[in-house]
């Protein structure tokens, strides 16, 4: 069923939201210059993996357990602590993991109970280290008799921080619409998480390089029209870029490719012109040093099975923050 707007803007239980809609528009400030103009907030590097259906719950766990443990947790000294710690990687990047729903709210337990152990780095408080919890959907509403789906509201208390939105799979099996993925952006965004949204031309290219990129970008911006109209100028949001046509293909998108056309999507008006943080990560498959390709157009990368191994994960963490390993780390349990 496709939401009407009588039914995304007329809440059941709107005593329930407030706390929520006072952090909705959740993003780095921007800044007014001494010209009147407006500075953009920094766009901070972010790298995710969601481990979509793929985990049984134990794995889950254990995947979190690793992930933790080789960023030098001390409270697991079974991991070797030589290695950038987890300290060193959110003073330079975000970084979110998205379990499946059952999963989820033991996922965001473990990751808040653990205690910084690490001292603040000047000038880079904790408050701007992120480790993120996300959820794979949502619903459009926070209550109703919507049977199997599952609400933003409860996301939220259960300590999601960013809901994916808009996935090729979603709107392949479940004919769900650039309207239904603006729609549950609007309840992520009024909920106080951040939407991290789904995008990507269908169509193969066939014509010279740079009118493909062109047109990918403009099919691409016909997907984050409606969600940037349905949140507020201020909300923090994540476009995750992938082509369609490359999913499962033998043949990837280029690296050329990708850069093409979200240089092209971040010149747009509506993107180059909102207050709130837009950032742009590549979401198709990756391995190491995919990112090297990318980094002078996208901010992050959202992988999939590649970093269904903690190592591999941590690995790319690394990577995106310009880090290095000095030893190789010692893995318990199951590797993914």
């Amino acid at each position: 069923m496709e939401p009407h707007k009588s039914n995304v803007d007329n809440h059941q239980g709107d005593e329930h939201l407030g706390q929520a809609q006072t952090s909705a528009a959740k993003s780095t400030p921007t800044t007014l210059q001494d010209d009147g103009t407006v500075q953009a907030p920094i766009r901070r590097r972010i790298v995710g993996v969601s481990t979509k259906m793929y985990f049984e719950s134990q794995r889950t766990t254990d995947f979190v357990h690793s992930v933790l443990g080789m960023l030098g947790f001390p409270q697991l000294p079974e991991y070797d602590t030589a290695n950038p710690t987890l300290s060193d990687v959110l003073s330079n990047i975000d970084v979110f993991i998205i379990p499946d729903f059952v999963s989820l709210k033991e996922v965001a337990t473990h990751v808040r109970t653990r205690k910084w152990p690490y001292p603040p780095v000047p000038g880079k408080p904790n408050a701007e280290r992120r480790l993120m919890v996300g959820a794979q959907d949502c619903h459009w509403q926070e209550f109703g008799a919507f049977t199997g789906q599952v609400s933003p509201l409860v996301l939220r208390e259960a300590g999601c921080d960013l809901v994916e939105l808009g996935h090729a799979e979603r709107r392949r099996y479940f004919a769900e619409t650039d309207e239904t993925t603006a729609a549950k952006a609007a309840a992520v965004a009024r909920n106080g998480m951040i939407p991290l949204v789904c995008v990507g031309e269908m169509t193969h290219p066939a014509d010279d390089p740079h009118h493909v990129a062109e047109a990918a970008a403009e099919d691409v911006m016909k997907q984050v029209r409606p969600v940037l109209r349905a949140i507020p100028d201020e909300q923090e949001v994540v476009f995750a870029y992938e082509p369609v046509w490359a999913i499962g293909a033998d043949e990837p998108a280029s690296a050329a490719h990708v850069c093409a056309v979200v240089k092209r999507v971040r010149e747009s008006p509506e993107i180059k012109d909102r207050r709130g943080l837009t950032r742009i990560v590549y979401g198709g498959s990756a391995g190491p040093g995919l990112f090297a390709k990318l980094a002078h157009e996208v901010d992050g990368l959202f992988l999939g099975r590649f970093a269904h191994d903690p190592k591999q994960f941590v690995k790319t963490m690394y990577e995106i923050a310009g880090l290095e390993r000095t030893t190789a780390v010692a893995v318990a349990g199951p590797s993914g």
